[in-house]
């Protein structure tokens, strides 16, 4: 019976080997990985079971065939993303770019340096086991997210697309992923442009503790691939060379222009979800009968059947391991803790504008107010200039959206791009906010310019987990070895009598993440000048523009020009009461200011035009040649932008008040659709005329 087993297996390996043209060196190298990681998961739980580890590690025991498999059948250039469950992914990737033992075994300090938060680790410790990322060697990173990593793929992929290069991204999740909604709208918009992105879902049978049986009604995740038009397949996850066969004939699919294949791995951890998980949902029986089936013995005893290995050189390979986990135990105790320096660090990309930008941009601005004969333009108008321009300058720019095509997104603004540049530089979407938000993430990491559109500020919480956890924080958490630089387009406000679910100003949930610019322009110059500005910097920024203004015609320069982030316009010169406002509620305020000043009530008008970064330094100036303040804002009062601008001038310049300051906001109700609610919802002139009467008396 042993030696029918035996012949059997040999035959099983023997044709995949001879079927995938491998050699012993390569065998042996996928065998050496899988060690690795088994060795450096079992070093993780035992540091974590004396405390000496702290934070979640989720271990990938149990799994490496998987991740070995896969990315074997990968070029070096290739891309992928993984998971919080990503150790194997990082070191099977990372490994196979190392081309010599001295590189690999740097990969393997790096990786367990950053597990343990060190400074020498892949991300400067800013990202730990949940993070890890080389974005260079193409390992798009890890996110602590289920399912965040799905859309960012898709958008890495549409990037090799929109180049035109043959490079495949491989999208590792877990089969709980699979029912998120970004797995869905993701596997649709990949399908529908036919991307070149495999998706490999990980079966290890359990979301946490719920088992699949009690997740979805099908018994295999690669059934759902019919459903949006792709192959779906099912693999052995316990066996690395079935794995990467399967993904071999998926990654050629897909470098061919033959779009995107969903694969099953069915596999099993060897530890519970993290550290802290008792496993009472499994019992010790079915524990004992997947370790039957350990991957690394699979691997090991094919091998040894087809004569390939034979038990001395295992014992050697062991040693070997343990040697390597050592030095990189040893390199990371010796790597010191982060500088605490470090932790203001890697938020933001540089500002590519100087100085004497700024200044150039200030001299423009006059120019711009006092030339009677400039051309005026709406400022729709304006923010096509600027797409246009921009698209024009640098063909890694290109918009994407909902109904951007032949619709022209918001009020037509891209009709005609889409008529001059066509379908793949401004590319119709489905609605899929998410996805949406994370393509642009992901072709902004692989090296494009998105300019992704949502309709609706509102719309945007959908869009949120993509465009605050992963374009916000990626830069950060991968120790500030990427950027990401892209613009979310979208309007807000009120004004059109369209009720609460279109008609809201949410950019303060915006502001309140790090990593990511908010601007809201006032002005037809304005919108271009920011616009251009912010396609051209190498953060995310969240572009919102005000839904009444499309139509709002001033002065705009002929010549290119770009408008720095973080500089505040005084909009109108006064002494006696500063108003702090941006977007529409700019002109609200300065017919304000015109009732005021029959009053003998000198106005000045501060219009941030950016949120963030914020030019608290044009607000203070003002603040201390009026002695009060008044900020306003269309957003609902409660915790809006606004409180954050009076916040910092009392902490700045608090003794140069005469008065307490006073806020104008909207009411803290959704936006009303009968227009006589809505008005009085908003802040109107009359309520603005009332506070700065009030701050000055």
């Amino acid at each position: 019976m042993l030696q029918q087993v035996e012949s059997s297996l040999a035959e099983k390996v023997s044709a995949m080997i001879e079927e995938q043209a491998l050699t012993r060196e390569e065998l042996l190298t996928y065998l050496r990985q899988m060690m690795e990681i088994r060795a450096f998961e079992n070093n993780i739980a035992e540091l974590l079971g004396k405390a000496v580890l702290k934070g979640a590690s989720h271990l990938y025991a149990g799994q490496e065939a998987v991740a070995v498999g896969a990315v074997a059948a990968l070029r070096d250039d290739d891309l992928i993303t993984s998971t919080h469950r990503g150790h194997g992914h990082a070191h099977a990737h990372g490994d196979k770019a190392a081309k010599t033992p001295e590189a690999q075994q740097e990969h393997y300090n790096k990786m367990m340096a950053e597990v343990l938060g060190r400074s020498d680790g892949y991300c400067k410790g800013k990202g730990g086991s949940m993070h890890i990322a080389d974005v260079t060697h193409g390992n798009l990173g890890a996110t602590g997210i289920v399912g965040g990593n799905i859309p960012v793929a898709v958008g890495a992929a549409l990037a090799q697309k929109l180049k035109g290069t043959d490079r495949v991204v491989l999208c590792f999740f877990g089969e709980g992923a699979s029912n998120e909604g970004t797995f869905h709208e993701s596997l649709n918009m990949a399908s529908l442009w036919d991307l070149p992105v495999v998706f490999v879902v990980e079966n290890n049978l359990y979301a946490m503790s719920v088992p699949w049986a009690k997740a979805s009604k099908l018994p295999d995740v690669a059934t759902r691939a019919s459903a949006y038009g792709i192959p779906g397949e099912v693999v052995d996850g316990m066996d690395a060379l079935a794995v990467r066969g399967v993904v071999l004939h998926a990654v050629e699919r897909a470098r061919k222009g033959e779009g995107p294949t969903l694969i099953e791995a069915k596999t099993y951890r060897w530890y519970g979800h993290s550290h802290s998980d008792p496993r009472a949902y499994r019992t010790k029986d079915e524990e004992a009968a997947w370790k039957l089936r350990d991957p690394i013995r699979m691997l090991k005893d094919g091998l040894e059947v087809v004569g390939m290995l034979r038990e001395p050189e295992y014992d050697q390979l062991d040693a070997a391991v343990q040697e390597k986990l050592d030095a990189a135990m040893s390199f990371s105790e010796a790597s010191p803790e982060p500088d605490p320096r470090e932790m203001e660090t890697d938020v933001f990309a540089p500002s590519k504008f100087t100085a004497t930008d700024i200044a150039a941009e200030g001299v423009l601005r006059e120019r711009v107010r006092n030339d009677p004969k400039m051309r005026q333009i709406a400022y729709s108008q304006a923010l096509v200039e600027a797409m246009r321009e921009e698209m024009l300058r640098d063909p890694n720019v290109f918009i994407m959206g909902e109904d951007v095509g032949l619709y022209g997104g918001a009020y037509g603004a891209t009709r005609g791009l889409w008529q001059e540049f066509g379908e793949w530089r401004v590319i119709d979407t489905p609605i899929s906010e998410a996805t949406i938000g994370g393509a642009a993430v992901g072709a902004a990491m692989a090296g494009m310019r998105p300019v992704a559109e949502i309709m609706y500020v509102d719309f945007t919480p959908l869009a949120m987990d993509q465009i605050a956890n992963q374009g916000a924080k990626n830069r950060y958490m991968f120790g500030g070895k990427t950027s990401v630089p892209m613009v979310i387009r979208t309007e807000g406000g009120a004004g059109r009598a369209i009720a609460a679910h279109h008609s809201q100003s949410l950019e303060s949930l915006w502001t309140h993440f790090p990593g990511i610019y908010v601007v809201m322009p006032s002005t037809p110059y304005d919108a271009k000048g920011l616009l251009k500005a912010a396609i051209r910097d190498d953060n995310p920024v969240m572009f919102i523009e005000h839904k009444m203004l499309y139509k709002e015609k001033g002065p705009v320069p002929e010549e290119d020009y770009m408008i720095p982030l973080g500089v505040a316009d005084v909009k109108r010169a006064g002494k006696d009461v500063t108003i702090v406002t941006y977007s529409r509620m700019v002109y609200r305020a300065l017919e304000a200011a015109e009732i005021l000043a029959k009053d003998g009530i000198d106005v000045e008008v501060v219009d941030l035009r950016s949120l963030k970064p914020l030019d608290i330094d044009t607000i203070a100036t003002s603040v201390k040649k009026t002695g009060r303040l008044v900020g306003l804002t269309e957003a609902y009062e409660n915790t809006s932008f606004i409180n954050e601008v009076l916040m910092q001038v009392n902490e700045r310049v608090f003794d140069y008040l005469d008065a307490p300051m006073v806020r104008v906001a909207s009411a803290n109700v959704p936006v009303p659709r009968a227009e006589v609610l809505e008005d009085m919802a908003i802040p109107n002139v009359g309520r603005i005329v009332a506070a700065c009467r009030k701050v000055v008396s």
